[in-house]
């Protein structure tokens, strides 16, 4: 129990100082882009057909964004520490409110996608590792070199390509059913597994010739058994760190995915905020995405420490 509290305090203080740095970092890229930051808001509030200098002004005026830049960033910083994220400058709603809308998109497409992932990387990763050097494991390694070289939007356009226009099985954008989540899920997935499928495969490769295996099949365990009963628990402490780490891929991938298929999600709302330069939107965008990592980051750590006590020795020392 100690080291997982332990654990909890150095994290939740690491969950902390990332997030901070992640959204501060937001308001200096923001502020550092070029252009009239008033004139943007207006633009994206009103139409561009219907902006005037008058409504630009009073933009500036009304959201403080004549203001000193050193406090504007302490004056959301007081706001944050009450636990308030602000007002998005376009629609005028809570940035609360809009993160929360389009982020259970986010979080509903990039867990179909990371367990799709992993039903196509584990049998895949553990038939390579009971075989390496075979046709799968060469097949495998070739295909997950190809997809692991493809930006995510190149998977998403041959998706596309393949399963909405040429066999019109499922649709090409936009978000009213199940059924669009399917492509952007699978172009999520390929990616997440071209990386877990290898590391699935070397975490089997060296478990079997690890001498706990060898001593087990001397017992009289046959190889499948042997794997189930021993190696199971350990292969699982790598793929489990993997998994906390792919979370960077699918930040990356999301962004780019959403865009792509008009999803609704965190990426497309992060992206035209951008746009509109809505600072607290993208301030508590990456405050949010920030939070999240850590805790991702978090159970992957409590997992590994449950998978192996060694680690939880160690941590208690």
């Amino acid at each position: 129990m100690r080291p997982a509290l332990t654990l909890l305090g150095t994290r939740a203080t690491q969950a902390a100082l990332t997030a901070w740095l992640l959204a501060t970092l937001c308001f200096a890229f923001i502020h550092a882009l070029p252009g009239d930051m008033a004139l943007r808001v207006a633009a994206a509030r009103v139409g561009d057909e219907r902006v005037t200098i008058e409504t630009t002004e009073r933009i500036r005026r009304e959201e403080g964004l004549d203001r000193p830049l050193a406090v504007q960033y302490a004056a959301w910083l007081g706001r944050v520490a009450t636990g308030d994220l602000g007002q998005s400058l376009v629609s005028r709603q809570p940035v609360r409110q809009e993160i929360a809308y389009h982020g259970r998109f986010t979080l509903g497409l990039g867990a179909l996608g990371w367990l799709v992932s992993y039903l196509i990387a584990l049998p895949l990763g553990i038939a390579c590792g009971f075989a390496p050097g075979g046709w799968l494991d060469r097949v495998t390694t070739g295909i997950a070199v190809a997809l692991a070289s493809l930006p995510s939007f190149l998977v998403g356009i041959g998706l596309i390509s393949i399963f909405a226009l040429s066999l019109r099985w499922l649709p090409p954008a936009g978000y009213r059913t199940g059924a669009h989540m399917v492509l952007p899920a699978l172009t999520l997935a390929l990616g997440l597994a071209a990386f877990s499928v290898r590391i699935i495969r070397n975490a089997v490769v060296e478990v079997r010739g690890a001498f706990y295996m060898t001593f087990a099949r001397i017992r009289g365990r046959s190889a499948a058994s042997a794997f189930r009963h021993h190696g199971v628990r350990n292969a699982a402490i790598p793929v489990a760190t993997f998994a906390a780490l792919q979370f960077a891929y699918m930040v990356d991938g999301f962004v780019v995915v959403e865009m792509l298929f008009n999803y609704p999600g965190l990426g497309e709302l992060l992206v035209k905020a951008l746009l509109a330069r809505d600072v607290p939107v993208v301030m508590g965008a990456g405050l949010v995405i920030g939070l999240v990592y850590a805790g991702v980051n978090l159970l992957a750590d409590l997992a590994c420490l449950a998978l192996d006590p060694r680690q939880a020795a160690r941590a208690a020392a």
